[in-house]
């Protein structure tokens, strides 16, 4: 899943990532109010966006919804097996799963809130799902598309980047996240999908060899 070129730099991005996760999980646990660089951005508040960015804002949080992102990975899966990849497909679907299943965990044990305790904020689950989904589609691509260090490492940054800061902005414009969260939530799928990535090749490549050792033999 992740091509021999990039993975140096791809292993170094999720270093990065998980070191950020961890520190901004340290710094808001238990917290119920924006910090201060939430406050540089914007204060959440469930106005903070008119028509009709709020349509937009409200289009982008959607597809981070359980119906919403159920749609995208199964049209995901559903183009990986007609172009008959089933790795690909596999590696979706377990991207997107451990994904949400990373920032269930990490929203129980930081323990961040906001709008009341029910609430838990960190990291965006939303904002981790869209980037999660950008960084598969750009390494999946990379293969495809034959693409060498220099365009793939651009892919790479950018795919994520994009859809992370969307889906991030329409996060904190709806007031369902502080700009923390989205951050956090961008960081968790840098890490979680290149851990993904190696463990579909790993399974994949083991039940491929033993396949091939019990395949038929010759007569004695």
């Amino acid at each position: 899943m992740v091509p021999p070129s990039l993975r140096g730099r791809l292993a170094l991005i999720a270093g990065f990532a998980a070191l950020t996760v961890i520190v901004l999980g340290v710094l808001y646990a238990g917290h119920s109010r924006p910090g201060s660089v939430d406050r540089w951005f914007i204060a959440p508040t469930a106005d903070s966006v008119r028509p009709p960015w709020r349509y937009v804002a409200l289009a982008l949080d959607f597809f981070g919804e359980p119906a919403g992102s159920a749609l995208v990975v199964a049209a995901a899966v559903a183009g990986c097996l007609l172009r008959r990849r089933p790795r690909a497909a596999v590696f979706v679907v377990a991207g997107a799963g451990l994904t949400v299943v990373a920032t269930t965990l990490l929203k129980s044990l930081v323990g961040r809130t906001i709008h009341g305790a029910d609430n838990l904020s960190y990291p965006s689950g939303h904002t981790a799902f869209a980037t999660a989904l950008a960084l598969m589609a750009a390494l999946l691509a990379i293969r495809r598309l034959g693409l060498g260090r220099t365009a793939g490492t651009s892919l790479v940054l950018a795919a994520p980047l994009v859809a992370g800061a969307a889906m991030g902005w329409a996060q904190v414009a709806l007031g369902a996240h502080y700009p923390t969260d989205a951050l956090g939530g961008w960081c968790t799928a840098l890490v979680v999908v290149p851990v993904t990535a190696w463990l579909v090749d790993r399974v994949a490549d083991r039940l491929a060899g033993r396949t091939a050792d019990a395949g038929p033999r010759g007569p004695r």
